[in-house]
């Protein structure tokens, strides 16, 4: 760290908790006053790496990895404060409250027992022994140990001997909700989870009502996936370019059949199709890629090698399409008249025109009935009664339930 002297570290500690609580708050991100004090008063810096700065371990946005595997992929981390602060919003705490948080860290759960006091419990649990050990080993130190049951358990299968609960926070990024855990949820419980939805993920506040979940609360974030038997790999796919490196594909789920008719499309000329639908600068526009993860079939996310076109493009926004021997991705260009930016699509292969046709038709349909609408979320699992699934809402299927999504 910066900081020479133990005094110095902890006062500059107290000062950037400060300005930390009053950031967020300004932001909305805290909006009560039992989240307010939890964060005020856990010492968030000594939950961090070894030699983790001070302005990084008290910055707005700033998330930091605990554990990488051998290819450097990150495992384990600490969120950002921001995200922190508002699942803990979203999953509506109170003191008393029996929780449990699905993927160890510590200052989470440090955070939730300041939440529900001595007469809340709060239980810990992630797959992984070395995450569990250095999250239990953090609470001790830090005056939790007695308030906080830290475990290893596949959340996938519930936690046995615990629970109902009251509230459920799931810090890693789920493809499904698990029935075990659904089972120990109370009736009228919060579970609060990112849900990576073909590919895109929300952060979601559920509250149960009867047989099935609705969305109370949303926000973007991103978060390591989840391990163990609830996890869900990509599927990808490597488009080789005339120089022998690549742009990968990555499709959630499912994905076009025949990817071999794709080869080569990088050799050829581009086309760009635009859409006459703008955007101001520093203008959020990330329910558009929530719409394309929905209502565009083929829909895909896009990585590419340093050294490709596509690299060479910087690609912020890094969402395509596959569309028979067609391939395209999002783009964006200065607006024609103003300021901002106008959205369109480039594309590739012989049916790389109709790729972009398909994706801008899309974006021109979110400019029309999604832009600047909060969308809410339903989520049916497999033995609740779908005949009571609106009629007017999209659906995606999971492994052990439906995704329910309205824009209206």
């Amino acid at each position: 760290m910066n900081q020479t002297t133990d005094t110095g570290i902890v006062d500059r500690a107290a000062e950037l908790r400060a300005a930390l609580v009053t950031d967020l708050r300004a932001k909305q991100k805290i909006t009560s006053e039992v989240v307010e004090a939890a964060v005020r008063r856990v010492p968030r810096e000594r939950f961090m790496p070894a030699g983790t700065d001070l302005d990084i371990a008290y910055g707005y946005d700033n998330s930091v990895v605990t554990k990488r595997d051998e290819h450097g992929v990150a495992l384990s981390s600490v969120s950002a404060a921001y995200i922190q602060a508002r699942m803990l919003e979203q999953a509506e705490l109170a003191p008393g409250m029996t929780v449990l948080e699905v993927g160890s860290g510590g200052l989470n759960a440090a955070y939730l027992a300041e939440i529900v006091g001595p007469g809340g419990r709060v239980v810990s649990v992630d797959i992984d022994p070395e995450v569990t050990d250095r999250a239990a080993s953090l609470l001790e130190d830090n005056g939790y140990g007695s308030r906080v049951r830290v475990l290893v358990a596949d959340a996938e299968h519930g936690v046995s001997d615990e629970g109902p609960f009251d509230a459920i926070i799931v810090t890693v990024g789920a493809w499904d909700i698990a029935p075990a855990l659904l089972d120990q949820l109370r009736v009228g419980g919060v579970i609060v989870l990112p849900l990576v939805m073909n590919a895109v993920t929300r952060t979601i506040g559920f509250r149960r009502e009867g047989d099935h979940l609705i969305s109370r609360s949303v926000e973007v974030a991103g978060f390591v996936p989840m391990q163990g038997d609830g996890a869900h790999p990509d599927r990808v796919f490597l488009l080789p370019d005339a120089n022998g490196r690549h742009v990968r594909l990555l499709f959630d789920s499912g994905g076009p059949e025949r990817l071999d008719r794709l080869d080569g499309v990088l050799a050829g000329e581009r086309a760009e199709l635009w859409s006459g639908v703008t955007i101001g600068n520093g203008v959020s526009f990330a329910d558009l890629h929530l719409w394309f993860a929905w209502f565009l079939p083929g829909f895909c996310r896009v990585a590419a090698d340093e050294g490709t076109g596509l690299a060479a493009e910087r690609l912020w926004f890094p969402f395509g399409v596959v569309h028979g021997a067609g391939f395209a991705y999002l783009a964006l260009r200065s607006a024609p008249e103003g300021e901002g930016f106008e959205f369109g699509a480039r594309a590739f292969g012989p049916d790389g025109e109709r790729a972009a046709a398909a994706m801008v038709e899309q974006i021109r349909a979110w400019d029309r009935d999604g832009r600047d609408v909060e969308p809410r979320f339903g989520y049916w699992p497999a033995d609740s009664d779908h005949s009571r699934i609106p009629s007017d809402v999209a659906v995606m299927n999971k492994t052990h339930g439906v995704v329910s999504i309205s824009w209206s």
